[in-house]
């Protein structure tokens, strides 16, 4: 009993840390969409001033180069976080299956105790009716 309950307790923080894993993942994407987006803000904008959107052109601006080539990192470090994502996802669903499998176990066992003590306690109830029948 009391290594099943330490049981449950490590599946718990197992599904948690999976949790918080899945969040910080999320997160992570989260920022660098917010900062690809910003980025491409900030690139439209030194074109538009400097007047010219062709990143072959001669004097196309180095800073919209800069920022387009750190947009562009940043949309490959999102994707590659999908991927963890997936992973992490997938990981956080078999931590909960397992949990709900020695939670399922804790409860059958628990139920089959009380089972055990009612009938332990109406064999008791029925001895005691049967000893004063007989007296």
């Amino acid at each position: 009993m009391k290594s099943r309950d330490t049981l449950i307790r490590l599946r718990r923080f197992q599904v948690d840390e999976k949790r918080r894993r899945v969040a910080q993942i999320e997160m992570m994407m989260a920022d660098f969409n917010r900062m690809v987006v910003e980025l491409d803000r900030e690139v439209a904008h030194e074109e538009a001033r400097a007047g010219i959107t062709d990143p072959a052109h001669f004097a196309y601006p180095t800073y919209a180069r800069a920022a387009a080539t750190r947009r562009d990192n940043m949309r490959q470090s999102a994707l590659a976080l999908e991927g963890q994502l997936a992973e992490a996802k997938a990981e956080l669903g078999e931590a909960f299956e397992e949990l709900k499998k020695v939670e399922i176990l804790e409860d059958r066992e628990r139920t089959a105790e009380r089972a055990a003590a009612g009938a332990r306690e109406q064999a008791e109830m029925d001895a005691i009716g049967l000893g004063r029948a007989r007296a």
